[in-house]
């Protein structure tokens, strides 16, 4: 691995230039690397990150990559990470043209880092600089355990098991109150307090709207702090009971961990125990393993959005490049397999791509206006067209503030059909052909609304686990975690793992029980064949909710609740 010559270097700086005139914000400092696709195969289990910390299943994962790669050889074009300055990696034969396309490319990505404020907590932080320290801090560990070090992995593989539970909003929330100039006051009454009022009597969005002009107008009248103060006068002759839930509030927030990682380092028994000589190195790697669940959070929330935020710019800039002439036919094969849209599965870069397109376009036309929500003609909606330019504007305002879901959900139902139906969009589904005996693909469903839950079913979403008040703690003995039932199940095999590392973490020698209380469905053999022959049909199943508890590395598993349901 070594930074690009400085031919190359020249043209990825010629690229910046043209991307910010473009209207593309990001820091000037970068640093690019040339890389074999071997090296490609050593950081991949690393997530790019080279200086993130030694694991044993990272080793396995590079193995089982290069016995990959021999039977089949691959050659990805570029990866770039998120730190202080940005970094990217480069194949190490590609010509200029296709390095300027990719440069244009990878800088998308990093405008989108840069610029997405679900990635605000990244946003000052040189990652790879404090994956380094932290990697570092834990085999200085290791070097101490001396031959005991393998519990540094046996403590990871607990930490790692629950990455995905980390309190990534609850962050993102108190990182945005810091930075609010409104009060505390202010902002629970606009978040928690009339969100309850919302439920209990019904208010619409419009009191809501009124409420925010009303603050507004103070503050601008009698400025920031007075203005304040008087609304809040007004909050309190209209709920006489706003002081005192919003003390109860603060005490409430100031005492619950946000997720589960931070519940066991300030709960847990074990690791709070004094006469714990390991609890000060196990605190360290568990407080590593969710900084660095924290920094790749956004990664994973912004995917889809992100891939076509990179393309969408690097097809807008690289066509008007002079790098292109003479290249235009290989330019036009290299980036149809990467923007091809699959029939069956989903390709991110080119579904986002053309989305944002879609988004511009209509935007530009003014498509996106109340006026144009009303129409309901079909040949009227095709001709409407208000020539706003404002479709550039857009989208900025989308990378801004918009992840994966909150695109995808972003045009009316009639609009995304439109969407779907222009670029021939379709739900497949999968169904038996007995008199062949094979399994084929069928089209399932063309409306928007289907293709845009297939989307919205793909999205990655972690379980809400709600750790339960001290009460049922006490009851359950240790741990007792409620999963809050979302639509989608646990899966299964994974839950004996899961608890018996919490369950070491929370008692160590000394077990405490750990009780996991979730949603599961049971479908009797009979259904589940009738399912497979008949795409149609509709299988009576049980809602089940059950408590898995753990004690003594014995899982048990009871039923506490039946449902009949229907599918």
């Amino acid at each position: 691995m070594e930074l690009i010559d400085q031919h190359t270097k020249k043209i990825m700086e010629q690229c910046k230039k043209k991307s910010q005139e473009a209207g593309l914000q990001f820091d000037s400092s970068t640093l690019e690397y040339i890389v074999t696709n071997r090296d490609l195969i050593e950081l991949g289990p690393k997530v790019m990150i080279p200086s993130l910390y030694d694991y044993w299943v990272h080793d396995l994962q590079v193995i089982a990559g290069q016995k990959i790669y021999e039977v089949y050889p691959n050659n990805p074009y570029e990866t770039v990470i998120n730190t202080r300055p940005a970094i990217s990696f480069y194949n190490d034969n590609n010509p200029d043209w296709l390095n300027a396309m990719i440069f244009y490319h990878v800088l998308g990505h990093i405008d989108f880092f840069q610029n997405n404020s679900f990635f605000k907590h990244t946003r000052s932080e040189d990652f790879c600089g404090k994956a380094l320290s932290d990697k570092r801090e834990i085999e200085k560990i290791r070097q101490q355990l001396g031959e005991r070090k393998r519990w540094v992995d046996y403590v990871i593989e607990f930490a790692r098991a629950i990455d995905n539970l980390v309190g990534y909003y609850a962050e993102l929330k108190e990182l945005n109150r810091e930075e609010s100039q409104g009060s505390d006051r202010i902002q629970y009454y606009f978040g928690d307090f009339l969100k309850n009022i919302f439920e209990e009597q019904g208010i619409n969005h419009n009191q809501y709207l009124d409420k925010v002009a009303r603050c507004n107008h103070l503050q601008k009248e009698l400025g920031v702090e007075a203005g304040e103060k008087t609304f809040l006068k007004e909050v309190e002759k209209e709920y006489s009971e706003f002081e005192a839930l919003f003390e109860r509030y603060k005490r409430e927030q100031k005492a619950k961990p946000g997720d589960v990682f931070q519940h066991i380092l300030e709960n847990s028994p074990f690791l709070n125990l004094r006469q714990n000589k390991d609890a000060w190195w196990m605190k360290k790697v568990i407080q590593i393993i969710r900084d660095t669940s924290l920094y790749f959070q956004p990664q994973i929330r912004t995917k889809i959005f992100n891939e076509g935020w990179a393309s969408y710019w690097h097809q807008h800039l690289f066509i008007k490049d002079s790098l292109i002439e003479g290249h235009r036919d290989t330019y036009a094969k290299v980036n149809s397999g990467v923007m091809v849209m699959p029939r069956v599965g989903l390709n991110p870069y080119a579904l986002s791509f053309k989305l944002l397109e879609y988004i511009e376009e209509s935007a530009n036309a003014g498509k996106l206006s109340l006026e144009f929500q009303k129409i309901q003609g079909v040949e009227e909606r095709r001709k409407f067209d208000r020539k706003t330019g404002a479709g550039k504007k857009i989208l900025f305002d989308l990378r801004r503030n918009f992840n994966d879901s909150l695109l995808i959900n972003y045009l009316s139902d009639d609009d995304f059909q439109d969407f779907v139906d222009r670029y021939r969009l379709f739900v497949a589904g999968k169904r038996i052909n007995p008199e062949r005996r094979t399994v084929e693909y069928y089209v399932k469903s063309r409306r928007g609304k289907d293709y845009r839950k297939m989307l919205n079913d793909s999205l990655y979403h972690p379980p809400h686990i709600i750790i339960e008040e001290e009460e049922q703690q006490t009851r359950s003995g240790g741990l007792y975690l409620n999963h809050v039932f979302e639509g989608k199940t646990l899966v299964k095999r994974f839950i004996p793992a899961v608890l018996t590392g919490l369950e070491y973490l929370c008692g160590g020698d000394k077990p405490k029980a750990i009780c996991l209380e979730t949603t599961e469905f049971e479908i009797s053999e009979e259904d589940m064949w009738k399912m497979a022959m008949d795409s149609k049909y509709q299988p009576n199943y049980k809602k089940l909710r059950v408590v898995y508890t753990m004690k003594k590395k014995n899982l048990t598993r009871v039923v506490v609740n039946t449902e009949e349901k229907k599918k």
